[in-house]
């Protein structure tokens, strides 16, 4: 099994049991949305996880994690976690620690349908 199904397969089952997930493609893998806002993107080259800037710090100080940067931008609130750390624990914990910050963000309204003219 290719890594990124591994991972993609992890956190599914680490959300089993969370409703309002919805799956999207996203920064080159799958992102994993609760009320519209990303939790975690597994791909290839590992895990996004949106942890918030309150436990950044010790989001930072877990094993393969580091800052999540685009280009030259800091992305806060978010961390990078390295593929060799991330067994079925790992995962779980990671996601989990997501949730607990993305639960008590407020649902994003879907965007409304684009008419065709």
């Amino acid at each position: 099994m290719e890594f990124e199904e591994h991972l993609v397969d992890g956190v599914r089952a680490a959300l089993a049991r969370t409703r309002n997930i919805s799956e999207v493609r996203m920064f080159g893998g799958t992102g994993f949305m609760l009320n519209g806002n990303l939790i975690v993107a597994a791909s290839r080259r590992g895990l996004l996880a949106r942890v918030g800037r309150k436990r950044e710090r010790e989001a930072l100080a877990r094993a393969g994690a580091r800052p999540m940067q685009m280009g030259e931008r800091r992305m806060h609130d978010y961390v990078y976690v390295d593929p060799p750390t991330l067994d079925a624990a790992a995962i779980a914990a990671w996601v989990e620690l997501a949730l607990a910050f993305v639960r008590a963000l407020p649902v994003k309204p879907r965007p409304a349908p684009r008419s065709r003219k």
